[in-house]
């Protein structure tokens, strides 16, 4: 039974033809086996498809016969000329062979990279717990360190005080030895007087209330009354305005001009004391006013 070329078979399991030629090519048309491993390894390649940028003889490793020169398909494609055509049966049962073959390499090679992945997994894992492990040894030497820091410290502090004991020991028996006596002997040092009790801060004046408003009531000469609320700051002005606005008809119905004068003690507002606010005339934060008529001239 005749078999396919190389190439035709390569393209029978369903590669490009440039792609299949290039495989052939770059393996020395070696078999099927290396080209097809070849083809699997570079699939992934970003110039799988770029043809060959050097004559097909030179990357065999010699020079094209003039017969391959000629030929499109290169080497081997007299041969495959010579051969007696396949039949259907004969081409489906090699195409068979070769797609099995394919099959088989692509679960070696499925089998070598998921090897490959679980030693990558297994060598992360190892650095992981490298890692992990230098990490903690770090963290117990800087506690040991701290540790014996805190040791010296505190050793250096009972010498402190030690020191501190000891001079003051010999303070005292160089002050007994000068002025005689023990050390005890010592008269008590002065009773301090007791200075002034600060006053509680209940029995300090109460600060004065700021106020904003102020309630006034304005008595009309009817016996009737105005009541309204003010700013603090308003001039007394407005205060005879809004009397003038609201008085009634029998006071001259808003024609006659009013005086305020204040309920106790009695005192007469002036123009001038008009300009002046509420506030500053001591009618906050509420106050009684008294309406009188004005006499002209």
């Amino acid at each position: 039974m005749a078999e396919l070329t190389a190439l035709e078979s390569l393209i029978e399991m369903g590669f490009p033809r440039g792609r299949a030629e290039k495989a052939l090519a770059l393996t020395g048309n070696q078999g099927i086996e290396a080209a097809m491993d070849w083809l699997m390894e570079h699939e992934d390649d970003p110039d799988v498809d770029e043809p060959l940028a050097t004559p097909l003889g030179h990357v065999l490793g010699r020079e094209p016969t003039p017969s391959e020169q000629s030929s499109p398909e290169g080497p081997g494609s007299a041969a495959g000329e010579s051969k007696p055509a396949l039949s259907e049966e004969e081409r489906q049962e090699q195409t068979k062979r070769m797609l099995e073959l394919l099959a088989q390499k692509q679960r070696e090679r499925e089998e070598r990279e998921e090897r490959e992945a679980l030693e990558r997994e297994r060598q992360r894992r190892r650095q992981g717990q490298e890692l992990s492990a230098a990490r903690q040894r770090l963290q117990e030497d800087e506690m040991r360190r701290a540790a014996e820091e805190r040791r010296r410290e505190k050793a250096e502090e009972l010498a402190a005080r030690q020191r501190v004991r000891e001079k003051i020991e010999r303070d005292k028996a160089e002050r007994a030895k000068k002025y005689g006596g023990t050390v005890g002997s010592q008269p008590p040092p002065p009773m301090t007087e007791p200075g002034p009790v600060p006053s509680s801060p209940s029995q300090e004046p109460p600060t004065k209330r700021e106020y904003d408003q102020c309630r006034i009531q304005v008595r009309l000469p009817d016996g009737t009354s105005l009541t309204q609320t003010f700013r603090a700051r308003e001039q007394l002005a407005a205060v005879r305005l809004y009397v003038e606005l609201h008085r009634g008809e029998e006071l001259g119905g808003g024609q006659d001009p009013v005086q305020l004068l204040s309920g106790f003690p009695r005192r007469a507002f002036s123009e001038a004391d008009m300009e002046r606010p509420l506030q500053e005339l001591g009618l906050v934060p509420s106050a009684v006013l008294i309406v009188a008529k004005k006499c002209p001239g």
